[in-house]
């Protein structure tokens, strides 16, 4: 339930506390005394979008601060899920920089507007007047039936779950099939391109070994030329010869080898050199004799090095294994092509089965809908008899629709008409302002007896009520009061006389502006008040008289 309320800087509202009581609490004032604006700053902390017009004051920031107890309400995993630390007593504030930035804490814990919403509709419920529009509303008909029908497991949790796993498949599908239609279009072209990779025979690392061979075949007589020359300048017939030079300087150092010992370690050397240059020369003939020029061998090596060039540009890659990747990539597309249709057929199964139950969890939920459509039929018409419509006639109309969606595949029509013998139509069309409020309000109050909601807030639903229907309209809201926290904003005296709690909504000027003040009243106050409502300003003694009156009710 709510406990205190802050408000600074919040239009005419300066700054204000207000504490609320357990049970029914009664709000009255003039017309533009700021009752609504309270419900507004009400709302900012329920994740209501912030606006600096709000500001009084453009140079200060605007705070919203609101305590609730939540003990026995089970939210623990909400918060959990958002990481804010839980407390039975609850703490939301909202602040309105004059740079229009908004800031939100709970339980000083910063958080965005989603968790808000989500939070505000588990502790509190504003019906402002105008809400009666939404007994017109399909979307708001069937969430009442299926409050009222829900259970552990109920209908419309189960129809969601499997209404999402269909939905899922059927999206799965037609991206499949999409994605088959495309691919059977590419299929020509992908296999034309993985047959030329294939045909190709690549192997890694043979464009550089090809390029290695093309020079070495362009180049073949220059580099056979080169060879023998340095050949013949290591050993040929002559004298001149780097090997027939150096025999000689061997044999000249072997006979005076044995007089001198720098002479034989030369020797040594020596001999070691000649026997290098021996094995060098052997290898140059043996390389020279391994080249030869072949122009049909040139020719198709260039031919392969053109085909890896020409490939390379064409799939924009400069490299052999590149190549060979984009071909094995291929071959997989060409491979789930082939099995596309055997993936399509099981999920098409997949589908149906879905839809199968899906169709079952969606009769249950109609059939557990015109249960309680029955019932709030049944349950609603003697609120409306105690809220003076003695001959009003309810019922709920559920018909199927072509399609499912994902409140199922209803259509809900209420039912109504106040006058004997007047045929039922839909509420939208029959019922007046007046009787559309009592309608709301006896809707309410059914919901209360299922909800674990601990506030309800009505602004001015008895708007177009007076007399004895006013009375009954409060001894309603007593009895929803039992069970939960009730906030009326009322302009009827019948009303306001019945609740543990008044407080009073009123304007004052200032030497520079006007502004609202709430405070709550004693119980002469609350006679002076209802009895104010009853008649005028100051009441008469008769007013004072039946306020007294009303009040001991």
């Amino acid at each position: 339930m709510l406990i205190t309320l802050h408000i600074e800087n919040y239009a005419l509202i300066r700054e204000s506390d207000i504490h609320f009581g357990a049970g029914f609490v009664a709000i009255t004032g003039e017309t533009g005394a700021g009752k609504s604006i309270m419900l507004g700053a009400l709302g900012l902390l329920l994740g209501q979008r912030a606006d600096t017009a709000v500001l009084a004051d453009k140079e200060r920031k605007c705070v919203v601060e609101a305590q609730f107890d939540i003990a026995g309400l089970q939210l623990e995993s909400l918060f959990a899920e958002a990481d804010v630390d839980y407390d039975d007593r609850l703490i939301i504030r909202r602040e309105i920089t004059p740079a229009g930035k908004s800031r939100a804490f709970v339980n000083d814990t910063p958080v965005q507007l989603p968790f808000l919403k989500a939070l505000g509709s588990h502790i509190i419920d504003i019906h402002s007047q105008h809400q009666t529009l939404t007994l017109a509303d399909s979307t708001f008909r069937l969430s009442l039936l299926d409050t009222l029908s829900a259970k552990q497991n109920s209908p419309i949790a189960t129809y969601r779950t499997l209404y999402s796993e269909y939905t899922a498949l059927k999206r799965q599908l037609e991206e499949l099939t999409a994605a088959e239609a495309q691919n059977r279009r590419d299929q020509d072209y992908l296999q034309f391109q993985f047959d030329e990779l294939a045909a190709a025979a690549l192997v890694a690392d043979e464009q550089e070994s090809l390029e290695q061979e093309s020079q070495l075949l362009a180049h073949a007589e220059a580099v056979r030329e080169g060879l023998a020359t340095a050949s013949r300048a290591v050993d040929d017939d002559t004298d001149q010869s780097v090997l027939a030079r150096l025999r000689q300087a061997k044999t000249a150092l072997s006979h005076i080898a044995a007089y001198h010992t720098a002479a034989e370690s030369l020797l040594a050397r020596l001999d070691s050199s000649l026997i290098e240059l021996d094995d060098i020369n052997s290898e140059l003939q043996s390389v020279a004799d391994g080249i030869s020029y072949s122009p049909e061998r040139q020719q198709q090596v260039d031919d392969r090095l053109a085909l890896i060039y020409r490939l390379q540009k064409k799939h924009g890659v400069d490299s052999v294994e590149a190549l060979i990747a984009i071909r094995d990539d291929l071959d997989l597309r060409l491979q789930s092509i082939s099995t596309l249709d055997l993936r399509i057929h099981d999920l098409m199964e997949q589908v149906d089965k879905a839809f199968a139950k899906l169709q079952v969890a969606a009769d249950a939920l109609s059939a557990a809908r015109r249960k309680a459509g029955a019932e709030l039929a049944k349950n609603i018409l003697p609120t409306l008899h105690d809220l003076g419509m003695p001959e009003a006639r309810f019922s709920v109309e559920l018909t199927p629709l072509p399609t499912f969606g994902p409140m199922g595949h209803d259509a809900v029509a209420f039912l109504f008409n106040a006058n004997r013998g007047a045929d039922l139509r839909d509420i939208a069309k029959v019922a007046s302002g007046g009787e559309l409020s009592r309608l709301m309000l006896a809707v309410k109050s059914m919901l209360t007896s299922r909800s674990l909601l601990p506030t309800v807030i009505f602004d001015e639903i008895d708007t177009g009520v007076s007399g004895d229907i006013s009375v009954a309209v409060g001894r309603i809201m007593c009895r929803m009061a039992e069970r939960m926290q009730v906030v009326a904003i009322t302009h009827l005296p019948q009303i306001a006389a019945r609740a543990s709690q008044h407080l009073k909504v009123y304007k004052e000027t200032d030497a520079d502006r006007t502004v609202s003040r709430i405070r709550e009243l004693t119980s002469q106050e609350r006679i002076t008040e209802v009895a104010t409502m009853l008649s005028s300003d100051p009441p008469t003694p008769a007013a004072i008289q039946t306020a007294k009156e009303l009040m001991e009710l």
